[in-house]
């Protein structure tokens, strides 16, 4: 064979392997945060999320990964107080979403998020209860009984700040008998009885209805939180990061946040 007609053969193959490469590539006209898999999404992406979105959340992540196959969702909740220092300490996360504006500017301020803050739900108070209310609780003044034992949040956290914000329209003085880090350590003293109440958000009594009630209070709609997401600036995942939080944001994103409780923002 010439070397003129070897070389137009590889050109040839060279061009048809090309072509077939191509034709196996993935739909890169798939948005993220649709029914199909995302471009680019893979391995694993790592969330930071307030404990209040602990089972939306952890939901939220495996529609995620079903519909992203080749992508892993980790998360880690906690208080939004103690998530915003372990990030500004280095912990490496992909998002973080908090459960209100005030700890997630002390990661902004620290200049470590990737943009502006996506606000994508609100939260609101409730009393909670043990179940079948055995106190007949109505409001935050029984709450001021001498042999009442309240639980309530530490006001660093969120749900701390909301309360004392409530507390304090409503001219209500307490004296707890514990302060706790994150809403899911508040709630559980109530399921296990160790207190007589405490102010969870509206979604936590929502998801433990099983052991306890939540009671409305008018003074709660003056203490709504904002829950704001971001992708952090030292993302190891900014692909799937960007991905999950448009998820989030997306239809099927929101009806599972509405049906837990939570109120469009």
């Amino acid at each position: 064979m010439s070397v003129r007609r070897f070389r137009t053969t590889l050109a040839v193959l060279t061009g048809l392997a090309v072509v077939a490469l191509s034709g196996c590539g993935g739909d890169d006209t798939a948005e993220p945060g649709s029914g199909n898999s995302s471009p680019g999404v893979s391995r694993t992406v790592t969330v930071f999320a307030a404990a209040s979105l602990t089972e939306s959340f952890t939901t939220i992540g495996k529609d995620f990964e079903a519909a992203n196959p080749g992508v892993k969702v980790t998360f880690s909740f906690a208080g939004s107080s103690a998530l915003a220092t372990q990030i500004n300490q280095g912990a490496p996360a992909d998002v973080f979403a908090s459960a209100a504006p005030t700890n997630m500017k002390v990661v902004t301020d620290a200049g470590n998020g990737d943009g502006t803050p996506t606000t994508f739900v609100k939260n609101q108070l409730v009393i909670a209860v043990p179940k079948g209310n055995p106190n007949g609780v109505t409001g935050l003044s029984d709450l001021t009984k001498p042999d009442a034992k309240v639980a309530l949040c530490a006001e660093q956290v969120p749900c701390g700040a909301a309360a004392k914000k409530a507390l304090d329209a409503a001219r209500v003085k307490l004296t707890p008998v514990t302060l706790e880090q994150d809403v899911k350590a508040a709630l559980s003293k109530v399921k296990l009885g160790e207190v007589d109440a405490s102010l969870v958000y509206r979604t936590d009594a929502k998801a433990a209805t099983a052991d306890v009630d939540g009671i409305e209070f008018p003074e709660s709609a003056g203490a709504i939180n904002d829950y704001p997401i971001i992708v952090l600036k030292d993302a190891p995942n900014k692909t799937a990061a960007q991905a999950f939080i448009a998820y989030v944001l997306s239809d099927t994103g929101k009806s599972v946040l509405t049906a837990a409780g939570f109120q469009a923002p």
